[in-house]
């Protein structure tokens, strides 16, 4: 059974709802899951699972959340190299260019996602949603 660690940064509740369809979708697929906010998780917390999947919504200018989130994923980075990782967000600006550069600077540390990363526009749509639940399964059973 994969243990997938789903760890997220949420200011409205967007990517928080996001967070719980990738957990759902994890849990059918048959993984052992634990949901957390990035700030109740360290980097050691992340070295004891295989199959992690990020979530952050874009600040800023096109950037992830930059006192909580950028730190964390700073620090992680390094080992993300030797696990299963997908990455999903919201955003409300612009055409949600941020994920496209998260995944960038993931594949130019080495690390390959699992699945094309997932965004929605404000609150998920049923869609995104639908997006979330396919992610955490298919991060599960890789």
């Amino acid at each position: 059974m994969a243990k997938v660690a789903i760890i997220y940064w949420s200011g409205s509740g967007n990517t928080e709802a996001m967070a719980q369809a990738v957990e759902e979708g994890a849990k059918a697929a048959g993984a052992e899951t634990t949901l957390s906010f990035v700030s109740d998780t360290t980097a050691a917390d992340v070295a004891a699972f295989d199959h992690i999947i990020l979530g952050c919504p874009a600040m800023g200018n096109e950037e992830l959340e930059e006192y909580e989130f950028e730190p964390f994923f700073a620090d992680i980075l390094p080992q993300l190299k030797d696990k299963t990782v997908g990455i999903f967000g919201s955003y409300a600006w612009n055409q949600g260019d941020w994920i496209e550069n998260w995944k960038n600077r993931l594949d130019e540390a080495g690390v390959k996602l699992a699945a094309d990363p997932v965004k929605a526009y404000s609150y998920p749509d049923d869609e995104a949603l639908e997006a979330c639940k396919k992610l955490g399964e298919t991060v599960a059973k890789a």
